[in-house]
């Protein structure tokens, strides 16, 4: 995909509030897509080349793939896996997990994915954010936050929601905006899961904080979940998982219903 192309399907599009993206995500270990319940209590939802098929054919609008277990020695099994399903599908691609320097980002891009998602490496290292701009441009860039309310605030947590920081949550959003993130995939650890709606309370303080494509992430169990979420945050982009794996909510009926409610998807 030429970079005039990517920048329309992801940031000139959306920030000129027109389509709203439906994404799905396939979290991938040991080559399987796995989906689990507050990022605990993994099973398998099958091959993520073929799923991937199938969400295109679907007519999703993106799809991100999250290696939720990289390791340095993995990165060549992700490699093989970009390379499948770039031969197989014709919308945008973003992955993610255990990308930790541009090397391991230039792989992935030369393999065929669209776009690189960022999380852990960022905290710990946000000049990484910056790096990664200049080297690619800032609508490669996506970085992966993970939230979860503690106490009066939400905070930031690390390798797959393991490890809290000390970070808050959207001072830590604004700060990757300014050193080059095109997106933001914000993924609510409480609600993750669970099937009980986005955080849209957060998404929108969020979205309404920032400039740049905010992707909502964790909850969706239902079509009205996506509904509110883009009625009530006006967030670019809704990503899910399992409601989507197991065929609970089937994309074009999606689309339908998010039409019916005056809701711009393509």
């Amino acid at each position: 995909m030429q970079t005039n192309e990517l920048l329309y399907n992801t940031i000139g599009l959306s920030s000129g509030g027109l389509a709203k993206r439906i994404i799905p995500c396939l979290d991938v270990k040991d080559g399987r897509t796995v989906k689990g319940v507050n990022f605990v209590d993994l099973r398998d939802a099958g091959d993520p080349v073929e799923l991937a098929w199938n969400y295109s054919r679907q007519g999703a609008d993106e799809l991100v793939f999250l290696d939720i277990t990289a390791t340095h020695e993995r990165r060549k099994t992700m490699i093989e896996m970009v390379k499948a399903v770039a031969r197989q599908i014709n919308i945008p691609f973003t992955i993610g997990g255990g990308i930790m320097e541009i090397a391991d980002a230039d792989a992935l891009l030369n393999a065929g994915a669209d776009k690189i998602s960022i999380n852990s490496a960022a905290v710990r290292n946000p000049g990484f954010i910056d790096e990664l701009a200049k080297a690619f441009g800032v609508q490669f860039v996506v970085v992966a936050v993970d939230t979860r309310h503690d106490g009066n605030a939400n905070i930031v947590h690390l390798n797959g929601g393991r490890i809290p920081t000390e970070k808050e949550t959207l001072d830590w959003i604004l700060e990757a905006e300014s050193r080059g993130a095109g997106e933001i995939l914000l993924t609510s650890m409480d609600h993750d899961g669970t099937k009980a709606g986005f955080d849209n309370n957060l998404l929108k303080v969020v979205n309404d904080a920032v400039n740049i494509p905010v992707i909502a992430s964790g909850g969706a169990g239902s079509v009205q979940h996506f509904v509110d979420v883009f009625q009530k945050t006006n967030v670019d982009a809704a990503l899910a998982a399992s409601v989507f794996h197991y065929g609970q909510i089937l994309i074009p009926d999606l689309k339908t219903s998010l039409k019916a409610q005056q809701i711009n998807v393509r």
